[in-house]
Parts: structure tokens; sequence; C-alpha cells
């Protein structure tokens, strides 16, 4: 078996590998000539993914965003998209973090982070495990709305008619696909967050449901 397939799909960085190599005199040189083999892909300067062919594990979009810019989770379009609440195909993995908004390009994709304040941050988030082997953070369904009205600029929706457009026209949510929904989230949401005017209207809308 080779040393690098007991990585799985978890990203590993320099000192992970430097470990692995042992008492080599330039262990980046190693590294770099690992990543021209195509054992290892770069995610970012410093940060890696043992490659699917040596782990015999399918790569995780979501968990490489967890590992690419931390403390985040998968939210807005991205996590939407997981739960089956909208269709439209999602090409960038969206996630949320306290730290600045950033961005990242690299072999599986782009990576796009959006900063909230601390107090909203833990509300509403769960562990998303994978056949018992990985887990990542993403948020549930009710936390995405709410990321996604949040980031938005210029979004004012002050009643229950607008609040149903922009969901049913804009976003095109389809909420047959959340059995339970959990207005508790919403309602912690309201308590700390901002925009209460459109989270009001978006608790009275998944009332309803």
């Amino acid at each position: 078996m080779n040393d690098l397939e007991k990585f799985g799909n978890i990203p590993i960085d320099n000192a992970v590998l430097s470990d692995l190599i042992g008492n080599y005199k330039f262990p980046r040189n190693k590294i770099a000539a690992m990543e021209k083999r195509g054992e290892i892909v770069r995610l970012k300067k410093g940060l890696y993914v043992v490659s699917d062919k040596i782990s015999r594990t399918k790569i995780s979009r979501e968990l490489i965003a967890n590992h690419l810019y931390g403390v985040s989770y998968v939210s807005l379009e991205t996590a939407l998209s997981h739960y089956g609440l909208i269709l439209e195909k999602v090409f960038a993995i969206r996630s949320i973090t306290t730290k600045r908004a950033k961005q990242f390009e690299n072999a599986f994709g782009r990576f796009e982070y959006v900063s909230v304040p601390v107090n909203c941050f833990s509300i509403g988030i769960r562990q998303q495990i994978i056949d018992n082997e990985y887990a990542y953070l993403i948020a549930t369904p009710e936390k995405a709305l709410y990321d996604l009205i949040l980031a938005t600029p210029n979004l004012r929706l002050q009643s229950v008619k607008a609040m149903q457009a922009y969901l049913e026209n804009d976003l095109r949510v389809d909420f047959s696909a959340v059995q339970n929904i959990d207005l508790d989230i919403i309602r912690q949401c309201i308590e700390v967050g901002r925009k209460k005017g459109e989270l009001k209207q978006l608790l009275k809308v998944l009332s309803e449901l």
C-alpha cells in the first residue's frame, strides 16, 4: 500500500508530508516531485490532497472547502443545492467564515468564502458524515437561507409577499425537498443577526409550510 493511501481524501499540509517523507535532506523538493507525479494535488500553498487514484477515495469539494480556509462551513447556494432546495447547478463551493472574505481556485474549482459576524456564525451548523469515513461542516437548510439573505447586498424584503417572490422566483426554492423546517434556527438568527425585518418575513413564510 502506498503510504499516502491512509490519508484518504482528507487534505494534508507540508508538515504531515514532511513527517511521511522522513529523513530527507530537501523535503520540499520531494513534495514537489510527488506533486509532479500526480500523487498529490495542490489546493493552495502548503496544502494538498492525495490523488484519488492513490487514495481510492472520491475527492470531496465540501471537505476541501472546510480545510482551505477556516474556521468555515459550507453554506449559501452550495448547501441549498446539497439539500435539493434549488435545482440550478452550482459551480463554486461557497462557504461562511468569520474571517475576511476570500476566494481560492485550484484543480477542483472555485471556493468562495463570505464573512459574517461571529455572533451568528455557530447557529445552524451540522456535521455531514459520509460513509463513516469523513465529515464536513455544512449549514442546515434554514441557516443557508439566512446566510444567503445576509450576504446579498441591497436586498430589501419587508413583506411576506416580497419574501415569497424572492424564494420562489429568484431562488426557485423547492421546499418539498425538506420535510421538517427548524424554525428555532431562524428565531435564534433574528435575536443575534442583522436584517431582522427580512428574517421575520422569512419566519412567517416558513411557518406556513
